[in-house]
Parts: C-alpha cells; sequence; structure tokens
C-alpha cells in the first residue's frame, strides 16, 4: 500500500510542482498567450495563489511522508490538492473545455489521500 502511495504521491508532486511554478512565476500574458485562456478570466493574483497552492501541496505530499513527521500532512495535501483541482474542473467546464487532465489529476489526488489515510 505504501508503495502505490509514494507512486501517485511522486507522479502528483512532479505534475504540480510543474504546474504550479508556470502560474506562479509566468505572468498572466505569457499564460494566456500558452493556451491557458482561463488565465484571461482571473486576476494576476488568483493565478498566482493558485500557483503557490500547487506548489505547497506537492511538497505536502512528499515532505510529511518522506520525513516521519506529521505524517497526516500527507493525505491532506492530496485533499487539499484535489479541491484545488476540482475548481479547475468547474473553470474549465463553464469555458466549454475539455476536463479529461483536471478529472484524472482530481481522481489521483483523492486515491493519494485514501490510500494516505488508510497508510498512517
Amino acid at each position: 500500500m505504501t508503495i502505490a502511495l509514494w507512486i501517485i504521491n511522486v507522479i502528483l508532486a512532479l505534475v504540480f510542482l510543474g504546474a504550479g511554478g508556470m502560474h506562479a512565476f509566468q505572468s498572466q500574458e505569457k499564460l494566456v498567450a500558452s493556451g491557458m485562456g482561463w488565465a484571461a478570466d482571473c486576476s494576476p493574483a488568483l493565478i498566482k495563489t493558485i500557483g503557490w497552492l500547487e506548489i505547497l501541496g506537492a511538497i505536502g505530499l512528499i515532505v510529511p511522508m518522506a520525513t516521519d513527521i506529521a505524517p497526516i500532512l500527507t493525505p491532506l495535501a492530496a485533499i487539499g490538492l484535489a479541491v484545488v483541482m476540482s475548481g479547475a474542473v468547474v473553470t474549465h467546464a463553464r469555458r466549454k473545455e475539455s476536463v479529461t487532465t483536471e478529472a484524472i489529476l482530481v481522481v489521483l489526488a483523492i486515491a493519494s489521500a485514501v490510500i494516505g489515510f488508510i497508510a498512517i
């Protein structure tokens, strides 16, 4: 069970570090130009906040479990990421865009949370 949790969490952490870094450190104009149309509908502060939430969530998936310090934070981080990605699903659905990637990440984050709660 722990191996499955590590595999899911490493994949999620890499995805969210990449996406979060892009949201946190690129300008709104650059994001829109790269095909992220949703960014045009959001304030730059909201985009940066989403980016930092994704980065912190990615860290929360790995560090507590790796250090064995407050491992309860790992499934809580997964729940937080599932909430963030649920918002992404709603946003993309309202814009009539594909929600496949976001929905997959929601399911993986929920799976991580469930396995994490069982593992501790």
